[in-house]
């Protein structure tokens, strides 16, 4: 991606982030927890199926719940960009000449010590057409990635309060 290529610029305009949560469990747990994507049917209201091998420039084949018409899935290819254990995962969809759509989402971890994190999330809608992906669907999307905070929140706080009770044992 060049800054310069106004299929792939980046307008801060056009940017959904999800809430900020705090999550009562380690970085290495919320991410253990992103990272399973065999498990996302169990906890993830928002992409119910994801595939990758999370490798840089790997594929994720995703099905996404379509907020704006209830009912159905989106198919979503999109190709890993970022992996920073514990800290950043990433992928982005690449302006393509059939899909001139380019997006890069963001899940980012921050540890706040020992057994405490902050997670949110951001999609980038970029170049001369993400306006337009941001008025159709920056609304739900935003939606989607507020549920998901949630949910990846209680999921992996009950991770870890499984691990501590056995952990006592």
């Amino acid at each position: 991606m060049q800054p310069d290529d106004i299929r792939t610029a980046y307008d801060p305009a056009n940017v959904v982030r999800s809430i900020t949560i705090e999550i009562d469990a380690p970085a290495a747990i919320v991410w253990e927890v992103l990272t399973d994507l065999p498990d996302y049917n169990h906890w993830n209201p928002m992409c119910v199926r994801a595939e990758s091998t999370l490798e840089l420039g790997a594929p994720i084949r995703m099905k996404l719940v379509n907020y704006a018409n209830p009912g159905t899935l989106i198919p979503v290819v999109e190709y890993v960009c970022a992996v920073e254990p514990q800290r950043l995962l990433s992928w982005e969809a690449p302006w393509l000449a059939e899909w001139p759509y380019p997006a890069r989402r963001d899940q980012v971890i921050e540890a706040l010590g020992h057994d405490r994190c902050r997670y949110y999330s951001t999609d980038a809608f970029l170049g001369e057409t993400g306006i337009h992906v941001m008025r159709f669907a920056g609304p739900w999307v935003k939606r989607g990635f507020d549920d998901t905070a949630l949910a990846l929140k209680v999921r992996a706080e009950e991770v870890y309060a499984e691990r501590s009770r056995g952990a006592l044992r």
